[in-house]
């Protein structure tokens, strides 16, 4: 395991590895205790190998692209992405940016073509430090929250160009709110974006669940 930062207790983290396809290994610290964004959910695992499927992934997909991940947490995604050749930024509150850090520094070793840097971002504000638009903007189970659906649609209206596609992970919940929330999302994003649900045999054979669900979108020509 890497050395932990100094100023913090070794048992404040616990790390998941997660295995490329070239054999090389991702190793994402997780905080013991914090808020949803201290730890690797399942949706950010299925999206980040699906991003490494040939259906998603050829040498041009990624090389030198601008990508952005909303919401990243530990910022899984987003640093499979800049392994793969991506230009990206990962963005969340402030009060993720140093877990945001710790796992950029821990997986530099594995970004040699790309590049990642993390910026605070909260959904509504303004995004003008993102733009020019990004060829892609990433997001895994970012739909949960009811008063952040209206924020989180404004902001990939903002982000979105002619050409951006938008990837979207998310894990289907069938209790309490979460329908609701889901369904004023969709409601909300497809007034202005086109959406294709990836099938299971074009995401990754082993890292995919029918309850998790990938989709392409992009914004609906004027």
């Amino acid at each position: 395991m890497a050395a932990m930062p100094e100023e913090q207790d070794a048992s404040s983290y616990f790390v998941r590895e997660i295995e490329k396809n070239d054999g090389s290994v991702l190793k994402m610290y997780q905080c013991s205790k914090g808020d949803v964004g201290c730890v690797v959910w399942d949706a950010a695992i299925v999206l980040s190998k699906y991003l490494e499927t040939e259906q998603c992934c050829s040498s041009q997909t990624w090389s030198s692209k601008k990508a952005v991940e909303l919401g990243a947490g530990t910022g899984v995604v987003g640093i499979m992405a800049a392994s793969l050749g991506a230009n990206v930024t990962v963005t969340d509150l402030e009060d993720l940016l140093p877990l945001l850090e710790l796992n950029i520094r821990e997986n530099q070793n594995l970004i040699s073509t790309g590049s990642i840097t993390a910026k605070v971002l909260k959904w509504g504000e303004d995004v003008t430090d993102f733009l020019p638009h990004p060829d892609y903007i990433l997001m895994a189970d970012c739909i949960y929250y009811e008063q952040s659906v209206q924020p989180l649609v404004e902001t990939l209206k903002a982000l979105s160009g002619p050409e951006t596609c938008i990837i979207c992970c998310y894990e289907q919940r069938t209790v309490g709110v979460n329908p609701e929330v889901e369904r004023r999302f969709f409601e909300l994003l497809l007034q202005d974006f086109e959406s294709e649900k990836v099938p299971a045999e074009r995401q990754d054979p082993e890292f995919n669940s029918p309850d998790i669900h990938i989709l392409r979108l992009q914004r609906r020509p004027i």
